[in-house]
């Protein structure tokens, strides 16, 4: 059997996992959490078994289709439940799949206290699914199925711990953000459908160079706004910080291999359109160089470890961004990023997560220090994970990294100028607040005698469940960049895809690579001369500059959208209600009230008596001959 007919397994397992988890109640409590890493790991094999099966054929022939059933057989509309695997599909299922798969097993001994195990790992396969769906998917109408479904799961695991208050906040938050995003995909279809008769990728992209530049300008947009939401890039970034009230799997599941890449998917995917529309990519390049410099300076004053590394994720989703905005030079260099991403960033994240589970869930690194001499493993995949974040070579992050920004500067012109300036800022800020956490939580003297209950922590090293996907994840993080570009190995594998565009900048590359590694020094020597050689309060200082303060409140993103969006649009609600009760309902409310009341009024007339009956037939009469009479006389 073809590797078309067999790609609806690679869904197909961790979709069977939840539903056979969420179905078969508490009588699988004592083994869900094994059912749900096979069904990740099963389709993980899948996935590996269909590179293999790719990398045997010719280039022509590697990109593989099904059309499974048609799902909506309407006159005008015609779409088919298909999916595909190509090139690009290709990098996103193996980093869903793997990387999925290791946040699975970490979760077995992270989770293995929580009595609702089996449904996290239910939710978990969900989501594996959800994405899957999304990046296999053959035309845009399946996309926005697993688009919508990665925001339900994105949903159940933020709130999986939904009796506190704050995770139910948090998820409600995520939930109601992405809606926007959402909204924005969903017009973009409509406008594909008003404008192309059709839904299917190669159909649309091959008729883009008859639509008007206006038109797939809006589209781009509107694709834009989709991906901010999914991606938490500015304006739509807020609800990426709340979200790290899920578990931590959950975090390094959302941040590395699942939701927020599917924004940079989206548009990577849909490069004809942006390649065609020059200003929707501007957007594009002004959102992600904007919301680079927007996490970085975030991170920087964050203490929850957790909050830290997602305001790192959405500054890297930012330069993920950026390269795509770059247009063809840098749709291959975005896919690098994001896949040695998954590897340090969900590595970063799992290694929080141990750092967690030693100090009784304390989050708060000004109430670690010191941590290296008992989390020895941890301190090890954690310190990998820091020195690719950050692009020392040659870990994964330097290799990725810099090629973003040796593209960002061949943009051209003072654009390509000003965009090279902002990714080099971006990376020594990068340097500076990744090498706080590093220095709070590892280094110095202890500063958790207590915590809150008044229990002395006692620090320990994690299970080897959670020790050994750490290890597999900081072994991508050393290696897997030099892997992608040896040869221009990821480059040339996507240039069917994405085009084979290759950065031509004034700048030399090697004089790129010396400012990079420059601000990166800088960026380090300024945390370890903050940190490192001087103390460290317990509580985080109150007078404190007004750009840190700033930082502490996520840059006003709350109060930005709660000024421009929700209070105009409570007000706008409240408007309409006031005219949809007193204007429209008080119209048809008082022609009822007209009517009602003439009624009631003749309603007297009709008293049941004869009497009345035939003095009201001879008060008429008599009214008739004097009529008559008078008109005699006169």
């Amino acid at each position: 059997m073809g590797t078309g007919n067999l790609l609806w397994l690679l869904p197909a397992l961790p979709a069977a996992g939840a539903l056979i988890l969420l179905l078969s109640g508490r009588r699988t409590d004592r083994w869900g959490h094994w059912l749900g890493t096979a069904a990740a790991l099963a389709s993980f094999g899948v996935g590996v078994w269909a590179f293999v099966a790719m990398l045997g054929r010719s280039g022509p022939e590697r990109a593989v289709a099904h059309n499974y059933f048609d799902w909506v057989p309407a006159a005008g509309l015609q779409a088919q439940f298909a999916l595909q695997l190509d090139q690009l599909t290709m990098c996103f299922v193996l980093l869903i799949t793997g990387v999925g798969s290791l946040i699975h097993i970490y979760s077995v001994g992270y989770m293995s206290h929580d009595p609702a195990r089996r449904r996290f790992f239910a939710y978990l396969n969900l989501f594996l699914a959800a994405m899957l769906v999304l990046v296999m998917a053959d035309n845009y109408l399946v996309l926005y199925l697993g688009w919508e479904g990665v925001g339900l799961a994105s949903y159940l695991l933020i709130g999986f711990w939904h009796e506190k208050p704050s995770a139910a906040a948090a998820a409600k938050k995520a939930f109601v953000v992405n809606r926007v995003g959402d909204m924005g995909l969903a017009i973009a279809l409509f406008v594909m459908f008003a404008t192309f008769g059709t839904l299917d990728f190669g159909e649309i992209f091959a008729g883009v160079p008859q639509a008007g530049e206006g038109t797939l300008t809006v589209l781009g947009l509107l694709l834009l706004l989709g991906a901010c939401a999914k991606s938490a890039q500015v304006p739509l970034q807020s609800w990426l910080g709340d979200a790290m009230e899920g578990p931590t799997p959950v975090s390094a599941l959302i941040h590395a291999a699942t939701m927020v890449t599917a924004g940079v998917y989206l548009i990577a995917r849909s490069n004809a359109i942006f390649d065609a529309a020059p200003g929707a990519r501007a957007a594009v390049l002004v959102v992600g160089a904007v919301t680079l410099l927007f996490g970085a300076v975030i991170g920087c004053a964050k203490d929850d470890i957790k909050k830290a590394l997602a305001a790192s994720t959405m500054s890297q989703i930012g330069y993920m961004m950026l390269a795509v905005g770059l247009g063809p030079i840098g749709y291959a260099v975005a896919i690098m990023h994001l896949l040695t991403h998954g590897f340090f960033k969900a590595g970063l994240f799992l290694g929080a997560g141990s750092v967690m589970h030693a100090m009784n869930d304390e989050t708060d690194m000004r109430r670690y220090g010191g941590l290296r001499k008992f989390l020895p493993i941890t301190f090890v995949t954690f310190g990998l994970g820091y020195l690719a974040i950050i692009g020392v070579p040659p870990f994964a992050g330097f290799f990725s990294k810099d090629r973003i920004i040796e593209a960002a500067f061949a943009y051209g012109g003072a654009g390509g100028i000003t965009l090279g300036a902002a990714a080099l800022l971006g990376a020594g800020i990068t340097a500076f607040y990744m090498t706080r956490v590093v220095l709070l939580t590892f280094f110095g003297e202890k500063r958790w005698h207590t915590d809150d209950s008044g229990t002395p922590p006692q620090p320990h090293e994690a299970p080897v469940s959670m020790t050994g996907p750490m290890i597999v994840l900081a072994i991508g993080s050393v290696c897997s960049g030099a892997v992608f570009v040896w040869g221009s190995a990821l480059q040339n594998w996507l240039a069917p895809v994405v085009g084979d565009a290759h950065a031509e900048s004034e700048i030399p590359a090697w004089v790129v690579t010396i400012a990079a590694l420059a601000v990166v020094a800088v960026g380090v020597g300024v945390a370890y001369r903050q940190y490192a050689r001087r103390p460290v309060p317990a509580t985080a200082p109150d007078r404190v500059h007004a750009l840190t303060t700033a930082a502490r409140r996520d840059l006003y993103g709350d109060a930005f959208n709660e000024a421009v969006f929700m209070r105009p649009g409570t007000h706008l609600t409240r408007s309409l209600v006031f005219l949809d009760n007193r204007g429209i309902d008080g119209i048809v409310n008082s022609v009822a009230a007209v009517i009602g009341g003439l009624s009631a009024r003749i309603r007297r007339a009709q008293t049941g008596f004869v009497r009345s009956y035939a003095l009201s037939m001879f008060t008429g009469a008599a009214l008739v001959v004097a009529a008559l009479l008078a008109v005699r006389l006169l």
